[in-house]
């Protein structure tokens, strides 16, 4: 195992061809060798469980033999290594979005609105994606199934077909940004070992002094529930994103253009 393969987070940078044979079951097995003992979707199930518990930086194939009670050389008549493993991984994680035969809704407020929330609940379930550099994924089934379902809702819109995908982009994005915010929240207090509370309540004296002083008005402005932790801010702007989308595409509906 070189370091490279250890320290291996960004997507599509091994054996493209040969991650793509496995996501798509064109490769699984080796030809020669013992009977496996194992399965390719054991591995990479273990490999998202042990993510998941540790981070991604915790994923090796050395580790990952270890969590299975095998020896290491025997994971690579499987996979040729950690870069082609994460492409698995981040398909199976992907799977979980939008199960394979999940009802998704057929208006595209609703789609949207369903495609943000289960995507920050990916998130959640998985925070190691976050440290991910998914730039250049490698497509396979559960990638592809994913954009799959919502394009016919999404279709409803009256949008081009770029202008479809950039919504897609944009909500996507939105999410990302602020399921990164919340992973980073809670890296800190563990990092840190200080609640938000705490954190911030060794900053008043100082700040409530800022305030008084008149430099700040429209800091000292603020209602003291402007900071409230139960504020909703992820509803709040996925209701905005909608409602956006809504503008345009009844801007379209007068113009008869789509």
């Amino acid at each position: 195992m070189s370091s490279k393969d250890s320290a291996t987070t960004t997507s599509g940078s091994g054996d493209i061809r040969r991650s793509l044979e496995l996501l798509w079951g064109t490769g699984e097995r080796a030809a020669r060798g013992p009977k496996p003992t194992l399965t390719l979707d054991r591995i990479v199930e273990a490999a998202v469980e042990l993510a998941d518990r540790e981070g991604i930086a915790a994923v090796s194939m050395r580790r990952l033999s270890t969590e299975l009670g095998t020896g290491t050389m025997s994971l690579y008549r499987y996979v040729p290594g950690k870069a082609e493993l994460l492409d698995l991984m981040l398909d199976k994680v992907q799977g979980e979005a939008v199960p394979e035969g999940a009802a998704v809704p057929q208006r595209w407020r609703e789609c949207v609105e369903a495609m943000a929330r289960r995507q920050l609940a990916y998130y959640r379930a998985h925070p190691w994606l976050l440290k991910v550099n998914q730039a250049r994924a490698v497509l396979g089934p559960s990638a592809i199934r994913s954009m799959e379902v919502v394009i016919a809702p999404l279709r409803t819109m009256g949008l081009t077909d770029p202008e479809l995908l950039s919504v897609i982009i944009t909500v996507t994005s939105w999410v990302t940004g602020h399921a990164r915010t919340e992973a980073d929240a809670v890296e800190a207090v563990k990092e840190t070992g200080l609640s938000d509370e705490e954190f911030w309540g060794s900053q008043q004296p100082f700040l409530e002094r800022a305030m008084l002083s008149g430099e700040f008005p429209q800091m000292a402005s603020l209602s003291e529930d402007t900071f409230n932790y139960d504020y909703d801010h992820f509803e709040f702007g996925l209701q905005r994103l909608i409602e956006g989308f809504a503008t345009l595409v009844e801007e379209r509906n007068r113009s008869g253009h789509g």
